[in-house]
């Protein structure tokens, strides 16, 4: 019985990047090109900022299979918005009827440590109607991509 070929083997590699505290995280991504450093992310990051799940990123060679992030090339058109749970996690049936509610209206998401979850927004889902959701339910988030300054300024 022949194994599955390995995510490397497969073309993926991990993107490291970093956020203005000082934070680092690695996401996979896929080289979209032979002849270039360009990568489509494929995982929803947790701390960086300003680049989400299917975006396009250019990539500076570390070792085999690590690049560390440089720019974004080109935008999938995704958003993202971070959630943080408090006393409840994600797991909880509280945190559980929150993320039905976010993947019902037509998002996905990732986790981290049932404490952090990163929500990837398409472009057909009105990213108003998902913080205005995220806001009732009491919770703590966060814009990421785009952040809150771009949405409305500084202040």
């Amino acid at each position: 019985m022949a194994s599955e070929p390995s995510l490397a083997e497969q073309g993926y590699v991990k993107v490291r990047m970093s956020d203005s505290d000082g934070f680092t995280e690695t996401t996979w991504a896929v080289r979209i090109a032979p002849d270039r450093d360009h990568f489509r992310l494929d995982n929803s990051p947790f701390y960086a900022y300003g680049v989400s799940t299917d975006d396009v990123v250019e990539g500076a060679f570390i070792d085999e299979g690590l690049y560390e992030f440089v720019r974004v090339v080109e935008r999938s058109g995704n958003r993202t918005v971070r959630l943080m749970f408090g006393h409840d996690d994600a797991d909880s049936p509280f945190g559980t009827r929150v993320l039905d509610e976010v993947k019902a209206m037509g998002c996905s998401f990732e986790g981290m440590f049932s404490k952090v979850v990163s929500i990837t927004v398409p472009p057909e889902v009105q990213l108003a109607d998902v913080a205005a959701y995220l806001t009732s339910t009491g919770l703590s988030w966060e814009y990421a991509d785009p952040t809150y300054a771009d949405l409305f300024g500084e202040g």
